[in-house]
């Protein structure tokens, strides 16, 4: 016997994505429902490449009785409305917005990185997942953090258009088609070009000159992994269509070295280590789309500060930032509290 399992916001890059998981994990589902707005209602969206096919049904008429999981990719307002809703109706909502992130009463949750605290969810039977950059960070920071308690971390990302939805990936593909033919590049999506550009820039600017997504990296950082540890962040939209990639500098507590890390790296959950300290011994974002893992490379000791490594992580934005790491959620409350059959 499965589980009833609804996905909302089935239509969009990450809802796709899901369910392509879905299939390709062999998820236990006996039934599956596709809900997105109305304006997608009757949208057919592939189930992976099992062959089968969902029509997508209007969020607004759905009723979440009797369904056990709902994997929640539409954003912070349908969240907001919606998954009271479903909660209420005995549906454990796993909600990929950002919007109940740092809820005191919401588990928010890597499955890599602090599985107990899904334990947490019956208060609110809401389980939030984390910002795509901070999901990479935190599966390659949880095991040197176990080894040698990291007190400090500065991260730059260099994140993919696909952060910012089907509109971002559009923008990138018709700037870049533009300048290659000579016509005029439009600029609507992002706050500058991203053809052939970085823009250090992504959500909005806070008071204290930071963004919301560097923001989002240093609370939920602390939320998942150690509310003990410092993080400084710098956010930078690239011109890529899929996969973060974010160059870490850690301080630890206690010694560690470059070798010693690796080994820890090599045998973490999660985590692919390609390290060869030669030309392409390394992995870039084109190379880890369509994967699960979080790849680590350079790792190095950073000879600036006391006990100090540098690394290199890349991961699929959509992927474990997203998609994978919410099914992962789905089947570790499947293994832990929902078990059926």
């Amino acid at each position: 016997m499965g589980y009833r399992v609804v996905v909302v916001g089935a239509t969009g890059n990450v809802g796709r994505e899901m369910l392509n998981v879905l299939a390709e994990r062999e998820f236990p589902a006996d039934e599956i429902a596709a809900v997105a707005s109305g304006r997608s209602q009757g949208t057919e969206v592939e189930y992976g490449e099992t062959g089968r096919r969902f029509k997508c049904q209007n969020i607004e008429h759905f009723d979440f009785t009797g369904w056990d999981i709902a994997l929640f990719a539409a954003g912070s307002g349908p969240a907001k409305e919606y998954a009271p809703k479903a909660a209420a109706a005995g549906c454990v909502v796993i909600d990929n917005s950002s919007y109940y992130r740092m809820d005191p009463d919401v588990p928010l949750i890597v499955p890599e990185v602090n599985p107990d605290a899904i334990d947490g969810y019956k208060a609110r039977n809401i389980i939030a997942n984390p910002n795509c950059s901070t999901a990479q960070m935190v599966v390659a920071l949880k095991p040197l953090h176990d080894a040698a308690t990291i007190t400090r971390v500065v991260v730059s990302t260099y994140q993919s258009v696909s952060g910012a939805g089907k509109p971002g990936m559009d923008e990138l593909f018709e700037q870049s088609r533009a300048i290659f033919v000579g016509d005029q590049v439009s600029v609507n999506k992002f706050t500058k070009q991203i053809a052939f550009n970085v823009i250090p820039h992504i959500d909005v600017f806070l008071d204290d000159g930071s963004t919301k997504e560097e923001w989002k990296m240093v609370v939920e950082t602390k939320k998942i992994l150690d509310p003990k540890i410092k993080v400084v962040a710098t956010c930078v939209r690239v011109p890529v269509f899929v996969g973060h990639s974010e160059a870490i500098n850690i301080e630890f507590a206690n010694e560690i070295g470059a070798e010693q890390a690796q080994d820890i790296l090599r045998e973490a959950p999660g985590v692919m280590l390609i390290d060869k300290r030669e030309d392409g011994g390394y992995v870039t974002p084109i190379e880890c789309v369509g994967d699960g893992a979080t790849y680590v490379s350079r790792v190095r000791e950073d000879s600036t500060v006391e006990n100090g490594l540098v690394l290199w992580c890349v991961s699929d934005n959509l992927r474990k930032g997203a998609a994978l790491n919410a099914v992962q959620i789905a089947e570790l409350l499947g293994r832990r509290h929902l078990k059926k059959g």
